[in-house]
């Protein structure tokens, strides 16, 4: 059979690029994955108009720059055989043996099942993919390369498919490559996304990323001098470099921590890269003894590397200037893993899929599949999913010494349930060092978790909202469905009165029906505080004053600044009557134009919503904030406006808030 050209060339590159890396690597397998894959989808085209091949190619290609090994680079080119042609994978395993079937098979989607939805058919290749990842960890490896060299040519693509994709990357693939420590691809996939859901936002970011770049090389370039004098004296061997920065990364934040686009101190980045680890700290005590650290900035990643393997030193100080400047103190050897991951311990012919070294750092992996496994429904499984890959880990102790491994945000009730579905069914109290804590208590790195239990203590409602693993949310919501029948059945016995001791003369029982119940009771008269403008959803409590009480959310900072005088804070919560309307303040951050305060009363306006309030005012160079005082029905319907205001043009972020 006759290759095209540009097909010999490109592989041709691949086998140059392998052998670069692994001179006595074993070519013919690679050579004869391609001849397989290329008369599999010979004919076939894509989107752009070229070959089929030419996508396994690139794929492999990619994990070239990684230097995977052949039995990797093999299963890439013929990623897609099993999924988009008539080769079955019974073909590939009597062929390439089982390794490579594998990994074939593992990022192969499952054959369309037409009585299910798209949606559970995606969620279950998501599955199986995770699956035949914790048994070889280059399925996945193969799947980001896939995944990046379909963003790279995504513009082929309808405005809804490239929106759906670009979606789905920024929500699953590049927090899995961050979880494997893959910083490149992670970063490329995370700035693509961000160019097709919000092109303004990423190209005015761009613009002024752009504007400003001359600007920082130059101040690079003095903090380089400044530098290299200093390590030079002290015998210090480093690289010195800007560090770039990539637009979606700003773009959050600017979006998390409400900043404009000059409050962000990293756009100005240093690494430092340095030959010995002595040597890192060493770099920071003279970067410290220059300039003024910046309280709360100073992380030794070093010391207690991240989950994904990632280490370095992350310090913040007063730059020349009086600039805000962020250094990163590394090896090169911590820099090539910052970067590459998993796949810069993959050594060619000394690393197998079984080795032990590297299986406590993906723990991770296996506790996900281990919790996703429990959840059958598929919209839980991929929003419990986006939670894990997206959460950091604390480390926390058993009162024996035991460790155990649970997303940050965790709290009491998802340890116990860690445990034992029982310990967590029956969760009462917990004690960290012998302290009580509420249920609602954020787990912290080295606390010691002690779980009290109580016969009569069961799941509630609340507890679905608090737990932050899927395993605990899921246990919990199956314990409600399993005694629902069971409670309303006792209800129903409590309401049945034998006839004989019925009077029309009997006063009807007090109900919930008041707004809010204090301490639970209705009717004591309640203002809802200006300051957070609670309203039904927020969980809310009591502040007793003089002149009342007065009802705040419980994450008000008004409520927390006299939360020492604790008898003043009373209990309360939303009645069953939440009808009516309430007081809400919104604000949104957005880049500065013409008719910007103009098109959000415009949208609003067309919601038929109730506007008391409405303001706008520039904030810092091109950025402005508009706040609203709207009024609404509820947490869901507010929820609702805000989204709305979100799709306004040059929207950055909104957040509820007053003047």
């Amino acid at each position: 059979m006759s290759m095209p050209a540009l097909d010999i060339d490109k592989i041709d590159k691949i086998i140059d690029q392998v052998l670069s890396y692994a001179p006595s690597a074993d070519i013919e397998l690679i050579k004869k994955a391609y001849q397989v894959a290329s008369l599999a989808h010979q004919g076939q085209k894509r989107l752009s108009g070229e070959p089929f091949i030419i996508h396994p190619l690139e794929t492999a290609s990619i994990l070239t720059e990684f230097k995977m090994d052949v039995v990797t680079i093999a299963a890439a080119i013929l990623h897609d055989v099993v999924e988009d042609t008539t080769v079955a994978i019974s073909n590939i395993k009597e062929q390439f043996g089982d390794e490579i079937a594998l990994l074939v098979e593992g990022v192969s989607k499952i054959a369309w099942v037409h009585q299910h939805s798209k949606h559970e058919n995606k969620a279950e290749n998501l599955r199986k993919m995770l699956i035949a990842t914790a048994k070889d960890i280059r399925v996945i490896l193969i799947k980001l390369a896939d995944r990046l060299h379909n963003m790279r040519t995504l513009g082929y693509l309808s405005p809804d498919a490239q929106r759906q994709t670009a979606l789905e990357t920024l929500e699953i693939y590049a927090p899995l490559a961050h979880r494997i420590g893959m910083g490149r691809i992670k970063w490329e996939l995370e700035d693509l996304s961000f160019s097709y859901l919000y092109p303004d936002l990423y190209h005015e970011i761009a613009r002024m990323v752009a504007s400003k770049r001359k600007e920082r090389e130059m101040y690079s370039e003095k903090v380089r001098e400044i530098l290299t004098e200093e390590f030079d004296k002290e015998g210090i061997s480093a690289s010195i470099i800007s560090r770039p920065k990539h637009l979606y990364s700003i773009y959050q934040k600017m979006n998390l921590r409400h900043k404009s686009f000059n409050e962000i101190y990293d756009l100005t980045g240093i690494r430092i890269v340095t030959d010995k680890q002595v040597d890192c700290y060493n770099a920071m005590g003279i970067v410290h003894n220059k300039w003024q650290s910046i309280p709360g900035r100073v992380k030794d990643y070093i010391s207690t590397p991240k989950s994904n393997m990632y280490q370095s030193i992350h310090t913040a100080v007063i730059g020349p200037d009086g600039n805000p400047m962020e250094v990163q103190i590394r090896t090169k050897d911590m820099d090539v893993i910052a970067t590459e991951g998993i796949a810069a311990h993959w050594h060619y012919k000394e690393k197998t899929k079984h080795d032990e070294r590297y299986d406590s750092k993906f723990a991770w992996l296996k506790r996900l599949i281990e919790w996703q496994r429990e959840l059958t429904d598929p919209k839980e499984f991929m929003e419990g999913l986006k939670q894990d890959l997206f959460s950091d880990e604390v480390f926390i102790f058993t009162p024996k010494g035991q460790i155990k491994i649970l997303p940050k945000g965790a709290v009491p009730i998802d340890y116990a349930y860690s445990i034992h579905s029982n310990i967590g069914d029956h969760c009462f109290g917990a004690k960290i060092g012998g302290r009580m804590v509420p249920l609602d208590y954020k787990l912290e790195n080295g606390d010691i978790v002690e779980i009290i239990t109580s016969i009569k203590a069961h799941p509630t409602q609340s507890w679905i909202r608090i737990v932050r693993t899927p395993k605990a949310r899921s246990k919990i919501r199956n314990w409600l469905k399993a005694h629902e029948e069971e409670q309303q059945k006792e209800h129903l016995q409590k309401d049945i009165k034998p006839k004989q001791q019925e009077q029309p003369s009997q006063k009807p029982k007090k109900t919930s029906a008041g707004k809010v119940m204090i301490s639970g009771i209705t009717d004591i008269a309640f203002n809802l505080a200006k300051c957070c403008g609670p309203i039904p959803g927020d969980e809310i409590a009591g502040y007793v004053a003089k002149g009342g009480i007065t009802i705040h959310r419980k994450d008000c900072r008004n409520l927390a600044s006299v939360a020492s005088g604790q008898s003043r804070i009373v209990d309360a919560a939303w009645g069953d009557d939440k009808t009516g309307t309430y007081e809400a303040g919104i604000i949104v951050r957005a880049f500065d134009r013409n008719n910007l305060l103009k098109d959000m009363l415009s949208t609003l306006a067309a919601t038929k919503i109730t506007i008391n309030e409405a303001w706008a005012k520039v904030v810092d160079k091109g950025i402005a904030k508009c706040g609203f005082v709207v009024l609404i029905r509820n947490k869901e319907h507010l929820a609702e406006i805000m989204h709305i205001l979100e799709q306004v043009k040059g929207s950055i972020d909104v957040y509820r808030g007053r003047m």
